[in-house]
Parts: structure tokens; sequence; C-alpha cells
């Protein structure tokens, strides 16, 4: 594990870096994990499977060179709708002229008047005076009238085209489903390189969730499942989706597409807040530095946008394109770094437990509020959370304390799994054949011999009576770090 020194702020926001061409390089990935990458993100819609199981062998060798515990992200495509291709790959389109998006699986090349599309469903889901954008909206068409297999459309802007470019309908409405049978596939392929994390793009609703989530099962994969929330569906049905999903994303560009820029911020700012407030984590993403794919610093609009990410309570901030295919990769990863840990210290950790989540279904849940309840009214250096799942580390870190949270776990799964949570410092314990009281002992002990602890420091433990079932946390210890790390009781509960 990455040694923290304890008398210096530890970077409690948590950074994804998306991994391409820019970080194959020898030595690149070793880099940007001593710089401070958490999660690394595999983009399935880019490269063919075995060149993703490559680069997460390349990971996980990298991590154990490290000496850090870092969690695969496989990002499924989902059902991407694009416009097909142009005969002479791009073509320059005048506001006023019309242009046809054709649904037919053999549509000619494309011209200056028309193109095909990769969804042939769409002159089902569209009517007259509806608006489709291309390219990330750079492009806007009116829709006049459906002929058939034939969207008949006016451009509302002057602009160029190029081949494959993303199609989305303002206001989302689209009957596409979330799974292709190409995410079916690759769901497996996620499963054999044993990623910790599977994210469904364009779900639209729980049952996509469950859908997915049941697959990866049925291919022996735990991975928690993360939904990217990017269709204007989706914020319709967003209680039901982060119930059904173990994390969530802001995936802020097809979503700004679809809802507009205008709701794009408070729509951020709700994610986060829902998501923290039923218990999951979330990652906010997209362009979050995106001029750091030519340049080697940030615009200050970029440096607010991340803060104001990290302020709002964010779990993880992603990088994109800027470390997959940017010209200053590591240097996007030690900027995002120096924004976090920056804006961190402007953060007011002030739990309101008048408004924390009632009645109560776990002990494990019912342990952490107490937790951080005794930890915010008596003053402790740290929580150390011993956990087979990561589940006690994972509902402690909701509450978004001052207090450094040591989530200790005997499985890799789990502490891979931990390394996205905020606040949660993930720590190689093996507390099998040890009692409860000499569990918590040897964990002070070990965090104390790693300089994650020093004499003097108060701390609150978490475990179980019985060390080795899930969901089984029921108690907490007040101790404090005596002399070479020796535990000294101060109280129980």
């Amino acid at each position: 594990m990455k040694q923290i020194a304890t008398n210096d702020h530890r970077r409690r926001t948590k950074i994804l870096a998306t991994l391409g061409p820019a970080t194959d390089p020898p030595g690149m990935l070793d880099a940007l994990l001593r710089a401070g990458v958490d999660v690394v993100r595999l983009n399935f819609s880019h490269g063919d499977p075995s060149a993703q199981l490559e680069r997460a062998r390349a990971v996980r060798e990298a991590a154990e060179r490290v000496g850090a515990e870092v969690g695969i992200l496989a990002d499924l495509p989902g059902p991407k709708l694009r416009i097909e291709r142009f005969a002479e790959g791009r073509v320059q389109l005048l506001a006023g002229e019309r242009f046809d998006l054709v649904a037919r699986t053999d549509a000619p090349a494309g011209t200056r008047h028309e193109v095909g599309i990769s969804y042939l469903g769409l002159p089902d889901d569209v009517r007259a005076g509806d608006t489709l954008l291309l390219d990330d909206g750079m492009m806007q068409l009116r829709v006049e009238r459906i002929d058939g297999d034939r969207i008949v459309t006016t451009v509302l802007n002057d602009g160029s085209l190029s081949d494959r470019k993303g199609l989305n309908r303002l206001g989302g409405g689209l009957s596409l489903g979330a799974l292709t049978d190409r995410d079916r596939e690759l769901i497996g392929v996620a499963a054999q390189l044993g990623a910790e994390f599977i994210a469904v793009s364009f779900c639209r609703n729980a049952a996509d969730m469950e859908e997915a989530r049941a697959i990866a099962r049925s291919h022996g994969s735990d991975a928690a499942l993360m939904a990217k929330i990017e269709r204007a569906e989706a914020i319709e049905n967003l209680t039901e989706i982060i119930d059904a999903s173990d994390a969530v994303m802001v995936a802020r560009g097809d979503l700004g597409v679809e809802i507009g820029d205008a709701e794009l911020p408070g729509l951020q700012k709700k994610i986060i807040r829902e998501s923290l407030a039923r218990g999951k984590v979330v990652i906010t993403a997209t362009q979050m530095l995106q001029s750091m794919v030519d340049s080697p610093i940030p615009t200050r609009a970029e440096v607010l946008d991340v803060a104001n990410a990290v302020i709002d309570g964010t779990d993880a901030v992603m990088l994109s394109q800027e470390t997959a295919a940017g010209k200053y990769p590591l240097k996007a990863v030690e900027a995002m770094v120096r924004i976090c840990t920056g804006a961190e210290k402007q953060f007011e950790a002030n739990t309101n437990f008048e408004q924390a989540q009632r009645d109560l279904e776990r002990t494990d849940q019912a342990i952490a509020m107490a937790t951080m309840f005794l930890s915010e009214h008596i003053g402790v250096r740290a929580i150390v959370a011993m956990t087979e799942s990561g589940g006690t580390a994972r509902y402690l870190s909701r509450f978004r304390s001052n207090v450094p949270i040591f989530g200790l776990s005997r499985h890799v799964g789990a502490r891979r799994r931990m390394a996205l949570m905020r606040d949660v410092f993930p720590v190689d314990f093996d507390s099998r054949g040890l009692a409860t009281r000499e569990a918590a002992r040897e964990s002070l002990k070990q965090l104390f011999e790693q300089g994650l602890l020093v004499e003097g420091d108060r701390v609150i433990i978490t475990s179980g009576d019985h060390m080795q079932q899930h969901g089984a946390t029921n108690t907490l210890r007040l101790l404090q770090v005596g002399h070479s790390g020796r535990a000294e009781g101060l109280g129980e509960l």
C-alpha cells in the first residue's frame, strides 16, 4: 500500500484515468499510479478484447510494482447512435438546406444531402418538430417529416460533419435499449479480466442494471455495477437506477447534449446528492480537463469545474481523452491531484444527522452512523473498518467527514473496490484465526508500523463478532494508539 504521511493532508477524492495509446509506453502506467491514479478505465468502445485483456494484465503488474490497490473499470460501449460514413469522409452543411437521415442497412455512402444511420428504429421514435443533435450538439437538425425509412430534416446551423458522429434527440425519448448483444459479450470479457467495476452506458431504468448484473454473475464476476447517467430517461428514473446500482457516473457528455447545457450543472449536483443519500459511490466524468489533451496546464474554468465537483462531495473525478490519447497524461493526473487536494481543504464536513437515513434495515449501516456521530463529537484521528466486502467502509464514507477511513480486508477485490470510495484507504489485513479484540490490537499495530497512525492517536474500530461474515459488522470500539502501536482501550459499544 502507498505510504500516507500522518501529518499531511490526505487526498480523499479518488482519480479515475482512462487507458489508451498515450498510457501504453513503457513506464507510463507505473508513473500514473505513483502520481495518484486509484482506478483505471478500459473503454470497451475502442480496441478489441485482446487489447483490453493485455492492458488489464499490465495494470495488475504495475500496481504490484508500485504497491497500490488499483481497481479496473470496464466501460461498456452501449447503444451508441451514430450516423454512418460519407463518400468523401466529410461534408459541409449549410443552414436552411434539406438533409435526410436514412434508416436502412443498405443506405448509400453519405453526401451533403443524406447519410445512413446505425439505429434503424429512429423513424419510429421521432416526430415533426423534434430537434436532432449531431457530433455532441455541434450540428442541429429540425425534423420536418418521416417518409418511410427516411427522416427529412432541415439543417439549423452551418458546420462540418464527418463519419460516424454521434446522434441524439434533444430531450431524449429514444426506445433503444441499454444493452446490445455486443455489450452482453463484453460483460464476459470484463469477467475474464477480473474487472472490479462494470459500467452500463445509456441505462434507462433499474431493469437495465439488473440485466447487466445477472449477466455478470452468470460469468462468475462479482464486479460492482455502475450506472452511467447520460440519457434524459435516466433522470426521470434516477432513484430506481441508483437503488439498482453499486455506483453512479455523471456522464456529462451525452447527458448535456440531450438535456441542454443550462440544465447540466444543477443535475450534476442532484445526482451526486441523491447517490450519497442512497449510499452509493458517485463519479463525475467527461471533459474535466479537456484542454490538457493538447496543453500541459488546465484552464481556470476546468480547475473550478473539478473543484466544484469535489466540494459537492463526488467520490471520484475521471480523466478520459486527457490520459487515453492526450499529449500530457502524467501532467493531467498531477493537475487533478493538485486540484482535488486544494478543493478538499475548502470542503466543510458538517453532517446533519437529523437528515440522515432512518429505519435502517442493516446492523452494519447503524454501526456506521453511530461511528460517524461519535467521531464528530469526541474527535478521533481515524476510523478503522474491518470489512469482508467493503460495505462497511462504503456506508462510513457516505457521511463525508474529515476523518480518514482505513478499510481493512483480506479480499483483494474488496480492497480494489474501496479504492473508488472517497475518504477510504484500503489496507491488506487478514483477521482469520483472530478473536475480535485481538484483531483490533493487531490492526492498530499494523497501521502504526506502516506509518498510518502514530502514538497517541485515538481511533474508532468497527468489526463483527464473526470476523469472516459479510455484513456482520455489529461492534465499534474507541481505542488509543500506545507505545509501539499497542492498543489502549477507551470504550466499546
